[in-house]
């Protein structure tokens, strides 16, 4: 698929880089709630459910966290109820922005990441404006250092997946949604080691984004990315290697 965007990439490394825990377990906490409540607290029966706890895992959150989240969520425990949220704008040099996240409260949250865009240089836009750019695709992250881009290609292909690409660091594999959790198990039965798996927005086409407006691009994304309600930023941002390697540093 066409459009991929290298600031997922970048955010990855800097998410292990920062080890910024407490925010990553907040949202992830938040993520597992809202599916549990959507779909119920059985793994095998919620695909939402499953994918956010496997992604849980993967950060290394505690067992018990993850079951404390479900059961708040399934309502089990008494806590606070969240609702999903998507919001839609553009960043510098028309570059489209889809957020995604969970809240408690719509009229707090909307507000804040209006003010980023704005302070960022970057304006939300209505419904619908930026939505349809995007397709939704399962993510698979597999580590290249230590294993061929032909092993793991043929075993993503056999378990199913759409396409591989060779990120230097990471092998990117693309999914249906549905099938991810299906594709990262077949792919591991094999020995291959995964990093991570996730739901992501993929954009179908992207717009270059050069001199002073790459960094401040990468800056708005980052910082919308890192407010509390915040789960998944996605552009259709193209910005040359160097400066997002610069940027990431």
């Amino acid at each position: 698929m066409s459009g991929h965007s290298k600031w997922h990439s970048i955010r990855h490394k800097k998410a292990v880089v920062d080890a910024k825990r407490g925010a990553m377990f907040t949202r992830l906490i938040k993520e597992i709630a809202v599916a549990a409540r959507m779909g119920g607290s059985d793994i095998d029966g919620n695909p939402r459910l499953r994918t956010a706890v496997t992604a849980a895992r993967d950060a290394n959150m505690p067992k018990e966290n993850i079951e404390r989240a479900i059961k708040k969520g399934a309502g089990e425990l008494e806590g606070v109820s969240y609702e999903d949220f998507t919001l839609e704008g553009y960043g510098q040099a028309g570059v489209a922005i889809l957020v995604e996240g969970t809240t408690d409260n719509k009229n707090r949250t909307i507000p804040e990441i209006r003010a980023i865009f704005n302070k960022g240089g970057g304006s939300l836009g209505a419904q619908g404006c930026v939505a349809w750019m995007f397709t939704k695709r399962g993510v698979i992250l597999i580590p290249t250092q230590g294993q061929s881009e032909e092993t793991v290609m043929e075993a993503a292909l056999e378990a199913g997946a759409e396409d591989l690409e060779n990120e230097g660091e990471y092998y990117r594999i693309l999914t249906e949604p549905n099938q991810m959790e299906d594709v990262r198990a077949a792919i591991e039965t094999k020995g291959i080691k995964v990093e991570s798996s996730s739901l992501r927005n993929i954009p179908s086409t992207t717009v270059k984004v050069e001199g002073e407006d790459a960094p401040k691009l990468l800056r708005l994304l980052e910082a919308l990315e890192e407010h509390d309600d915040v789960t998944s930023v996605s552009a259709n941002e193209e910005i040359d290697d160097a400066v997002l390697e610069q940027y990431a540093q």
